[in-house]
């Protein structure tokens, strides 16, 4: 069964927390006919703290905003210069499982970053894209009832400082990298409609 392709919505810059319920309440009032949508965005500073995550993996928040919040996953940290892209998507629709959902976001990355000559690959205990030994891309999802919500957030031109504050996803010292170290010319709206597309593709739609 072919499924018509998410609605792409460009949210420009926003803070976290109004996004978060907008997700929550789409997710919510959706029905079986509701198309999927993909929301793009970059948020002001903040960190979020998963359904798991613990207080230990928080070292020094330096006045920037802790949000405890409802996806999987420990802490991390979202900003001007990363790129996000929220998942609203029905699974049972779609004919996959969260597992085959990671595994796609993640290829879809891997098939993004390859356009930039930049090598990157995903691990099987830590979600996520990494080039090297540093990670360049999260990922955090929740299901309800079949439908996700959350998303992806990749790592373009931001600011790595306050990554140092936190054990990154839960992992100690665990480097944190981005497109601009490894690329001199991108344009960050370019890269968001080629992920975009790269998503649409991976994950199944017509």
């Amino acid at each position: 069964m072919t499924v018509k392709p998410p609605v792409i919505k460009e949210l420009g810059q926003t803070d976290y927390e109004p996004v978060w319920q907008s997700m929550k309440q789409f997710t919510l009032q959706r029905e079986n006919d509701t198309d999927d949508e993909l929301w793009v965005t970059e948020h002001f500073p903040v960190y979020t703290q998963g359904l798991n995550g613990r207080e230990e993996h928080l070292i020094s928040t330096s006045g920037i905003p802790v949000v405890q919040v409802d996806r999987g996953g420990q802490v991390t940290y979202h900003g001007p210069g990363q790129l996000v892209v929220y998942c609203l998507l029905d699974l049972n629709r779609l004919g996959i499982g969260i597992r085959q959902l990671v595994t796609d976001i993640e290829l879809a990355i891997i098939d993004l970053l390859k356009l930039y000559n930049v090598d990157a690959y995903a691990k099987k205990k830590a979600p996520g894209v990494y080039v090297g030994q540093a990670k360049i891309a999260a990922l955090g999802l929740r299901i309800r009832k079949g439908y996700c919500y959350h998303g992806l957030s990749l790592n373009l031109d931001l600011d790595l400082k306050p990554f140092s504050g936190i054990n990154p996803c839960g992992f100690k010292g665990l480097e944190v990298t981005r497109l601009s170290d490894h690329v001199t010319e991108f344009s960050n709206e370019q890269v968001s409609k080629q992920l975009c597309s790269k998503l649409i593709n991976m994950i199944g739609y017509e």
